[in-house]
């Protein structure tokens, strides 16, 4: 079988040009919760607006990632990215000045559906300018760490910037890398299509929004307010439209998603371990960034600091997966990290209201060192195991599966941590406690840090002290759940992915098949 070309300087410095994109959208995306409270401000949003500032981007995300996807393979992975790069620019700059919380939310929108043709067009370009197993996966694994990296520096970057600019300079941040991405992204960027695909289906692109939006907004209400009936029909209403998706899918000759991907056993098991781990792992941190700020009596700033060791180590964990992967089966190395994850998790179930947080901060840590292996090699795996020509659409679905993951994650164990922290404090608040501040410190943590700034001693340190109780108690049952779920995952990956030999390749008959189905339908373009 032929080696596969090595990757040179241009394709590196390439990266490098994708990996600071990415390092400024997560930038982007995390500063915006600092700077809620002053752009609400400023343009009188209401509390539902807020809500919609903060979601409609994640909603329009996650919606629009197999369109986007499957439409760089079919047009220009290239065209695609710039051309969603420039609608990023632009719209940041909308949001920027923004007049009104309806304009903000509508800049927001178009933000997310911009940031839809970002991630797989830059996954499926990765898998075009590195075709080495080894060199594919070190990329993709210094890509993650960009995106990890706005997550760390995105709080202190939005702390400098509004202490000494306006709201509106957090959306201008990413706006200098997208003009850069358009200059350089034609001269180092390689274009790539499938010249023999067909039109998008749009019955298919409308039945696809129709199944996702619906369902993510219906689990991210669920996170928010509970099983309300709006939410539970939403998911319903999303989940008859993917039905009807799906069918359409099997019907059709050249199908906006092609079912076929699925029946690769590597894709496949891959796209569960994208789905799970977010999933378990992604209420985790919403839960240890709240006990930072409300049990911890952190600032967000102060928070984010406190943060950037566990984040540290999460870098550390995606750079070393790919070389240790040269060595160790992909299946062993990603059970050994989740050893590592289980046991930082088992550390945050021992932790307590009035313990500090040091403890808190080694199980964080240890849980995200040892999620690098199944969040970097997975997403090789998936865009490894596709066909060349489906490389779009195969990152579309590892993005999704994770989207989707996180959001059900906090909806469904975000709740279980809701009825730990209610039940507890039933009997909790005290009974000299005026009935609205006991229903707003019944409801959450939040709730009742508001309802104590607003009574004196002893009932400020009771309430406080029973509501961070409750909340550590919940963010213990929640650690236990996600580690014994862990544990699962990490038996089923083990199982499933033990095939794949050290460098990321499979046995050379699975590869073999995979070929001779792709390369009848692939033709490069001139770059």
């Amino acid at each position: 079988m032929k080696r596969a070309d090595k990757a040179g300087t241009r394709e590196w410095v390439g990266l490098g040009v994708l990996v600071l994109t990415s390092l400024l959208i997560s930038i982007d995306i995390f500063v915006l919760a600092l700077a809620l409270p002053y752009l609400s401000a400023d343009l009188g949003a209401s509390s539902t607006q807020q809500l919609w500032i903060m979601d409609i981007y994640g909603l329009m995300l996650t919606g629009f990632l197999i369109t986007m996807g499957t439409l760089g393979d079919r047009v220009g992975r290239r065209k695609v990215l710039l051309v969603g790069s420039a609608v990023f620019g632009i719209a940041s700059i909308c949001a920027a000045f923004a007049a009104s919380a309806e304009m903000l939310i509508a800049s927001r929108a178009i933000l997310g559906i911009a940031g839809a043709t970002l991630v797989p067009s830059t996954l499926a370009l990765i898998s075009t300018m590195f075709h080495d197993p080894k060199q594919r996966g070190l990329a993709i694994s210094i890509w993650m760490v960009g995106c990890m990296g706005g997550a760390a520096i995105g709080p202190v970057v939005g702390g400098v910037m509004l202490a000494h600019f306006w709201w509106g300079s957090v959306f201008l941040i990413g706006v200098p890398v997208m003009v850069l991405l358009l200059v350089l992204g034609p001269l180092l960027l390689p274009e790539y299509r499938d010249a023999n695909a067909s039109r998008l289906d749009l019955i298919s692109v409308s039945l696809s929004l129709a199944a996702m939006l619906p369902i993510v907004y219906g689990m991210k209400g669920l996170a928010q307010n509970g099983p309300q009936p709006l939410n539970i029909a939403a998911i319903a209403g999303g989940g008859v439209f993917g039905f009807v998706f799906v069918q359409r899918q099997r019907r059709l000759t050249n199908p906006l998603l092609d079912l076929r991907l699925f029946a690769n056993r590597a894709l496949s098991t891959a796209m569960s371990g994208q789905f799970f781990g977010p999933f378990l792992m992604g209420v985790i941190m919403l839960l240890v960034t709240q006990y930072l700020q409300l049990v911890g009596g952190l600032t967000p700033l102060k928070a984010a600091m406190w943060l950037l060791p566990a984040v540290a180590a999460q870098m550390a964990s995606f750079l070393l997966s790919p070389l240790m992967a040269r060595r160790i089966h992909p299946a062993y190395l990603i059970g050994i990290g989740l050893v590592f994850s289980v046991t930082g998790l088992w550390l945050i179930t021992r932790v307590e209201a009035s313990s500090g947080l040091v403890g808190l901060m080694l199980g964080y840590a240890l849980t995200n060192f040892g999620s690098g292996p199944l969040m970097t090699l997975t997403p090789d795996m998936i865009i490894g195991s596709a066909p060349p020509e489906k490389a779009g659409a195969a990152g579309a679905l590892s993005q999704t599966s994770a989207e989707v993951g996180f959001a059900l994650g906090i909806a469904v164990l975000g709740s279980v941590g809701t009825v730990v922290y209610r039940n507890q404090m039933v009997d909790a608040i005290p009974a000299a406690l005026p009935p609205e501040a006991a229903a707003a410190a019944r409801d959450s943590l939040i709730g009742a840090t508001e309802a104590a700034q607003k009574l004196a001693d002893p009932l400020h340190a009771t309430l406080l002290a029973s509501a961070r109780n409750a909340f550590n108690n919940g963010l213990n049952t929640v650690a236990m759940i996600s580690a014994v779920l862990l544990v699962m995952v990490a038996i089923f990956v083990v199982a499933r992915l033990k095939h794949i030999r050290p460098g990321g390749e499979e046995p050379l008959q699975k590869q073999d098949d995979r070929i001779q189905i792709a390369l009848p339908r692939t033709e490069h373009e001139p770059s």
